[in-house]
């Protein structure tokens, strides 16, 4: 961890780590002290998936598997799409579909996207 000459403030274009308080450059994804995602929301792709969407893939298109897609979750998706002759998913999906819609975003981005 390297030491701020002026204080323990970060440059300009510097941060702490929002786990172990390491100052790392602002455009890092990872920090490498810790090794934590550093990117807003914590997601491992950097961007955060929108909850009304995901709801309305799951509700719409749940049988094929298209949420879990979206969601980055891509065994499931296959698995999804193996079974849909079955109709088993697309129960799955509806249901699934009204779970994301009725949480509230925070709460969407802290169990289906930052696993």
């Amino acid at each position: 961890m390297r030491i701020q000459a002026d204080g323990g403030q970060p440059a300009v274009d510097e941060q702490f780590c929002s786990s172990c308080g390491a100052v790392i450059k602002k455009q890092a994804e990872i920090c490498p002290e810790c090794g934590v995602n550093q990117s807003e929301g914590g997601s491992t792709k950097g961007s955060n998936k929108d909850r009304t969407t995901a709801g309305i893939f799951a509700i719409l298109l749940g049988g094929f598997g298209v949420h879990k897609f979206y969601l980055n979750e891509t065994g499931m998706g296959v698995l999804y799409l193996c079974f849909f002759w079955t109709f088993i998913p697309a129960i799955a999906g509806f249901i699934e579909g009204i779970l994301y819609l009725t949480k509230s975003d925070e709460e969407f981005q802290r169990q289906y996207v930052n696993n």
